[in-house]
């Protein structure tokens, strides 16, 4: 079975995470790799105010995870995020293979190079269309 690549967003509670930052980054790195994934790039993306509280926590720490596992494995990491206790909340998203380079990239702080074909393709698709449909003559 082919490998997708995978984007994980973790609200983490804050607390748990300024008391060993390192301790929860190789947790969850831990998490995907026993559930047979292969990390890309694990990191700290933002720390706010939450928009309502989550059992009790008024702050979370936003943490950014890409990584490679088969589609079969994805619920099983799922059920272990829900079971890992700095975890407050979770999202797991498939990446468009097109755009797997470019976002691993940007994750990364690199430069991202899209080739012209690549750009051409997702517009004709409409993902990534930027029109904003705001034309009006006068």
């Amino acid at each position: 079975m082919a490998k997708n690549t995978y984007e994980t967003l973790c609200i983490l509670d804050s607390n748990h995470y300024a008391r060993d930052p390192g301790g929860v980054s190789k947790q969850i790195e831990d998490l995907i790799t026993e559930a047979g994934g292969k990390v890309e790039v694990n990191r700290l993306w933002m720390e706010q105010k939450l928009a309502y509280p989550i059992d009790g926590h008024q702050k979370g720490t936003y943490w950014l995870t890409y990584f490679e596992m088969e589609g079969s494995e994805v619920p099983k990491l799922d059920r272990a995020f829900h079971l890992c206790e700095p975890v407050l909340r979770q999202m797991t998203l498939k990446l468009d293979p097109r755009l797997v380079e470019p976002i691993l990239a940007n994750a990364r702080g690199a430069t991202p190079v899209v080739s012209k074909d690549a750009a051409a393709e997702a517009d004709d698709s409409g993902e990534a269309s930027t029109d904003s449909g705001s034309d009006s003559a006068s």
